[in-house]
């Protein structure tokens, strides 16, 4: 325990050992934020709080996830193997490949990297007879996926869009961009938490189980969440109540992905 928490200033110390409810620590760059997580990790394990597979630790990044595994294994051992670790999207596609079928999808889903996007845009607006000089996929793409950041499903990006022609067309887009995923039991990046989210909303007990199973959720880079990644974690934390969020608001560089840390933190 001595080694956990020795070499932590007083601040450090304090978000460490505050293990119960919600813990926002925003610090500048090379504060030590990220040491935060992994020593109170780990002292979340040696003081038995909770075993390791019922803490959830999110990043923005696989290299941020494998770089925090390393940290805690050096501090706690081969407990930190048995941690939920890794980013908002690794980690609903470890959900979805298990709930998926309960909103009409096959385990075996594929998901769409941009230029396969790009491609079935392209393929929709031969389909609609949209003028792809007009309409690029580049632009079409961009849009849906900042609409999926604000969790707005075609019908009612659709409702929206009443009015606005260029809105109206990249409606039309976007309601048979998702038909055409889903018969070929495909899903988008922007799809991997969103689905998760409406897997959640329409099966209670499923959201249950995961917010009950995860005792401590701590989120890194936390002024990078936009609105979907805010209501994942929100869910989850909807049982114990106990999250620690770090972040700094002057190294946010997901702005553009609606990200908005101060107005997602309300537990």
């Amino acid at each position: 325990m001595q080694e956990i928490l020795e070499g932590l200033n007083d601040k450090q110390y304090e978000a460490v050992v505050e293990t119960e409810g919600p813990v926002l620590v925003i610090a500048g760059a090379g504060s030590g934020k990220t040491k935060v997580l992994t020593h109170k990790i780990a002292y979340i394990i040696n003081t038995k709080k909770a075993m390791p597979w019922e803490i959830l630790a999110i990043t923005f990044t696989n290299k941020a996830a494998n770089e925090m595994k390393e940290r805690i294994t050096n501090l706690v051992g081969e407990p930190a193997k048995d941690i939920w670790m890794g980013t908002f999207h690794s980690i609903c596609v470890k959900i979805l490949r298990k709930h998926i079928d309960r909103i009409g999808f096959d385990s075996s889903f594929i998901i769409f990297d941009t230029q396969d996007q790009k491609s079935l845009i392209k393929k929709c607006l031969k389909e609609l007879q949209i003028d792809d000089k007009k309409f690029s996929e580049k632009m079409i793409q961009a849009e849906i996926s900042n609409t999926k950041n604000e969790m707005m499903e075609p019908e009612e990006y659709s409702l929206n869009a009443h009015g606005d022609f260029v809105k109206e067309k990249i409606a039309a887009v976007y309601e048979l961009y998702q038909k055409r995923l889903r018969e070929n039991n495909a899903i988008d990046f922007d799809d991997i938490i969103n689905f998760t989210i409406k897997i959640f909303n329409q099966n209670p007990e499923i959201l249950n189980y995961y917010s009950s199973k995860f005792k401590y959720i701590l989120v890194d880079e936390y002024q990078d969440t936009n609105k979907a990644q805010f209501t994942l974690v929100k869910m989850l934390a909807g049982v114990n109540k106990n999250i620690t969020v770090v972040g700094d608001n002057d190294q946010g560089i997901y702005s553009f992905r609606r990200s908005r840390y101060k107005k997602y933190f309300k537990f």
